[in-house]
């Protein structure tokens, strides 16, 4: 059984727990780390979803992520889900880029930019979260970006990421 801090939408804690899979009420949310993967070539790391997963089987997503366990900040569930995702570690390297509060998935979503030079090759899938990944080039990035479907509510948390790096 996986247990979550419950929060309200200013990022308060509640003082009870919730537990996955079971409804969340009105007004209470979960919270949600997500990390954009950079190395230091410029380009980025796409992960895609376990078939076995219940939410969006198979899809690629930017950078890795999860619900923060009962008793972490985002910055810490970031850094695990991080790693267990991928293998990366990246203690004290993170940058913040986002808060995001989504009433419909009772989620504050709490994204962070890390910039590694991570060897690529030393990706490690976790069994049952993760089946593949691959770097993409910038242009790359952007036109799965533009494009991609899958990625669904991650594409507007990210925009503001997304717009600032087009301007460059």
């Amino acid at each position: 059984m996986e247990l979550w801090d419950a929060y309200n939408e200013a990022g308060e804690k509640l003082g009870f727990d919730l537990v996955r899979g079971q409804k969340i009420p009105d007004g209470v949310y979960h919270l949600v780390c997500e990390v954009v993967v950079r190395g230091r070539d410029g380009e980025f790391l796409l992960m895609q979803r376990s078939w076995e997963k219940e939410v969006s089987p198979g899809n690629w997503e930017i950078g890795a992520g999860g619900s923060a366990l009962k008793g972490e900040d985002a910055l810490t569930g970031a850094c695990r889900e991080l790693l267990e995702e991928t293998g990366i570690e990246a203690a004290g390297q993170l940058r913040e880029l986002y808060r995001f509060v989504c009433r419909e998935h009772h989620a504050i979503y709490q994204g962070y930019l890390l910039v590694t030079d991570w060897p690529k090759e030393k990706v490690v899938l976790q069994e049952g979260e993760t089946i593949a990944y691959k770097w993409l080039s910038l242009e790359a990035f952007l036109d799965f970006y533009d494009r991609s479907l899958s990625i669904g509510s991650q594409k507007g948390r990210l925009r503001a990421f997304v717009e600032g790096i087009r301007r460059l």
